[in-house]
C-alpha cells in the first residue's frame, strides 16, 4: 500500500484526495521511485478540471514531475539500482504515470540521474521548465546569440527557465510581465529588460528596446490580444512559439505582420521533445550541463507539504508565484 493523491470527479483543488491503493507489480524496463519532492505544473490543474489534453477515467491520479530514491528496478534495467537518487522526465501521458505519490512506476527511459549538488525540492523542480523552454528556444527556434527574444508570463517557471537558457546562449531578453510587483526580480532573475504589459505600451516599448532589429523570437504563454503587439514588434522572418493560452479572450491573426515580414507562427508542446528520444538525449545533455555549471538555477517559489496538495494546488491558481512550486512527501 503507498498514499497516492486522486481524484473522482473533476473540479477544483478540493476535489484532490490522498488515498492508500495497492499499487501494481513492477514490470519489465521499470523504475519504482520512492518520492522525495514533487514539482507541481498548471498541466496538472488542468487534468483536475476536465480541461487538459487527456480525459482521465476517474478516478485518476496526476503529477509530472518528481524526484526521489530507486526502491526497486524491474527485469531488463542495467543503468540503475536501488537507492540511486534520480529525477524523472514529463511523461506522454501523468494519466498512465502519474507522479503525486509516496512511491511511483516509471519507465527506465524516463529516469534521470540529476547532479548530487541538487537537493530534493530542486532536483523536482528541473524537467518540466528546462524541456519545455529547451525544446522552443533551442531545437526549434535556434536561439543564439545576439538574437533578441520575448518571452511571455515571464515570473512563471517555464519563463524563468527560458530566461536563463536565452542568457546561457548569449541572446537580449525582454520579459514580460503583468504588474510592476515582480518586474524587479525578473531583472534579479537574468532579463535584460521588462515590459510591464499592463501599465505600459507593449508594442511601442518592444519597437523601442528591439529598435531596427526587431524581435526574432517570441515565446509566448499567453495569446488573445497580445498578438498584436508582439507580432508588431518581430523582424522579418521572425518566429512566433504559442505554449500556452492563459488568456481568456479570443485571439487574432494577424494578418498583416504576418504576411509582410513572412513570420512563422507555431504552436509547441514538450512531448515534442520528450517523445523523441534522440532530441530528449541531447536536451538532457544541454541541461545537466547547465546545471552542473550553474548556469541553469531553478527557482524554488514555494514548498508545500504532502498533505497540504489542496492548498497547494489553490496556490498555483493563484498566479501569485515566481518560479516553482514544489512538494514535499
Amino acid at each position: 500500500m503507498a498514499r497516492v493523491v486522486r481524484f473522482h470527479r473533476h473540479g477544483g483543488p478540493e476535489v484532490l484526495r490522498i488515498e492508500d491503493i495497492e499499487l501494481p507489480g513492477l514490470g519489465p524496463g521499470e523504475v519504482q521511485i520512492r518520492v522525495k519532492a514533487l514539482g507541481l505544473n498548471r498541466a496538472e490543474a488542468l487534468l483536475r478540471a476536465g480541461a487538459y489534453i487527456e480525459t482521465p477515467t476517474l478516478p485518476s491520479g496526476l503529477g509530472l514531475e518528481a524526484a526521489g530514491v530507486v526502491e526497486a528496478v524491474g527485469e531488463g534495467v542495467n543503468d540503475f539500482m536501488p537507492g540511486d537518487s534520480v529525477s524523472v522526465i514529463p511523461p506522454q501521458s501523468m494519466i498512465r504515470w502519474p507522479a503525486y505519490g509516496e512511491l511511483v512506476t516509471y519507465p527506465a527511459n524516463l529516469v534521470v540521474k540529476h547532479p548530487p549538488s541538487l537537493d530534493w525540492r530542486t532536483a523536482a523542480a528541473v524537467w518540466m521548465q528546462y524541456l519545455t523552454a529547451y525544446g522552443a528556444l533551442i531545437e526549434i527556434a535556434s536561439l543564439h546569440s545576439g538574437d533578441i527574444v520575448v518571452i511571455t508570463a515571464a515570473s512563471s517557471s517555464v519563463g524563468l527557465a527560458a530566461i536563463q537558457i536565452a542568457n546561457r546562449v548569449g541572446a537580449t531578453v525582454i520579459a514580460v510581465t503583468r504588474t510592476s510587483a515582480k518586474k524587479q526580480a525578473l531583472l534579479n532573475a537574468g532579463a535584460s529588460h521588462v515590459v510591464v504589459s499592463a501599465e505600459e505600451d507593449l508594442s511601442a516599448r518592444l519597437n523601442e528596446i528591439a529598435g531596427q532589429q526587431g524581435v526574432r523570437v517570441v515565446f509566448d504563454a499567453i495569446g488573445g490580444p497580445v498578438f498584436e503587439p508582439l507580432t508588431a514588434a518581430m523582424a522579418r522572418g521572425g518566429i512566433l512559439i504559442e505554449y500556452g493560452g492563459l488568456s481568456r479572450e479570443p485571439t487574432p491573426f494577424p494578418l498583416g505582420a504576418v504576411l509582410g515580414k513572412t513570420l512563422t507562427l507555431r504552436g509547441y508542446l514538450v512531448h515534442e521533445i520528450t517523445g523523441d528520444p534522440a532530441k530528449l538525449e541531447t536536451a538532457k545533455a544541454f541541461i545537466l550541463d547547465g546545471l552542473e555549471s550553474g548556469t541553469l538555477r531553478p527557482i524554488i517559489d514555494r514548498t508545500f507539504a504532502f498533505d497540504q496538495i489542496v492548498e497547494a494546488h489553490r496556490y498555483l491558481e493563484s498566479n501569485e508565484q515566481f518560479g516553482k512550486i514544489v512538494v514535499t512527501v
